[in-house]
């Protein structure tokens, strides 16, 4: 099988394979150990972390204001004295603007996935669980969305909703709703018919125990590797809504924002103007790897 599958217009990563897991600590002190010994996740990890400091500590690591610039000074190259990483096309410090920039597009990464993990894994573990009806109901409500690309219907919403960082997230969250319901009702319904579920059904455990000390140790695992995975597609969308005018608004310093007002220097400064999109593609690229590590770290089959 491969390593995504389509479901609408968001390729989403195959979920582990359910295997009965009991809810101990062992489990899940195996699974950090795993992880620590995997170089490419911690390498990543350590990246990432790297990028999150720099980011809330922008006063402290970028002492230019990023919005202040100097038309005798724009477009200087990487490397200039008094800004390392060049100036942008109104003489504003480079360094300073990824700084600052970083936290816009970090936020409107992580926030919708965030969001859409606690709406849609709840109606997709309900919608798994209970089946019947119920679960119909609600499938069929989020194949609605499907009929639409992901980037279409975020570009459709912030459309009607106007831009701004706030509509922008909004969008996002509703896009990432339906995968999100989707790989939640998936391993939820692997899950429910498994020994021990049934065991626990048949002695008379409550529908709300049964989910809570039983199906949640089983699924949460899948669930939030696919979150991970979807973080990185959220911070690419989210640039691309700013660089088309509908997310982030000037003068604020956001990656795609960045990309959108450099665009026209590109020829003059490439690599100053190519630095924003660095950023946007490293950043996903270290979600994904750490979506990967976790994908395996989880994998029970692994242990032995």
């Amino acid at each position: 099988m491969s390593q995504f599958q389509a479901i609408g217009s968001i390729g989403v990563p195959s979920p582990p394979p359910i295997v009965a897991i009991p809810a101990s600590p062992g489990y899940w002190r195996s699974v950090w150990g795993r992880l620590q010994r995997d170089p490419v996740t911690v390498a990543v990890g350590i990246l990432l972390l790297t990028i999150f400091f720099v980011t809330a500590f922008a006063p402290l690591v970028a002492t230019q204001d990023p919005t202040t610039g100097s038309v005798i000074g724009r477009l200087q190259p990487i490397g200039s004295a008094g800004h390392w990483l060049g100036t942008d096309e109104t003489g504003r410090d480079m360094w300073a603007r990824l700084a600052y920039g970083g936290r816009l597009s970090l936020l409107t990464g992580v926030a919708p996935v965030t969001i859409s993990l606690l709406i849609g894994g709840i109606l997709g573990i309900t919608a798994g669980y209970a089946g019947g009806l119920v679960g119909t109901l609600i499938m069929r409500t989020m194949d609605v969305f499907y009929a639409f690309p992901s980037i279409l219907l975020a570009i459709a919403i912030c459309g009607m909703l106007g831009s701004g960082l706030f509509n922008s997230v909004l969008a996002l969250a509703l896009v990432f709703i339906p995968p999100m319901v989707r790989i939640s009702e998936t391993v939820t319904s692997q899950c429910r018919h498994l020994d021990f579920v049934e065991a626990a059904r048949a002695s008379g455990t409550t529908t709300s125990q049964i989910i809570r000390h039983h199906m949640l140790a089983n699924v949460l695992g899948p669930i939030l590797v696919y979150a991970t995975s979807l973080i990185s597609l959220s911070i690419i969308l989210s640039a691309g809504l700013s660089f088309l005018g509908l997310g982030v608004t000037p003068p604020a310093a956001e990656w795609g924002l960045m990309l959108n007002s450099l665009r026209q220097s590109i020829y003059v400064q490439p690599y100053v103007a190519a630095l924003p999109g660095l950023m946007i593609f490293v950043t996903s690229m270290c979600f994904n790897l750490t979506a990967d590590g976790l994908r395996s770290a989880m994998d029970v089959r692994l242990a032995h």
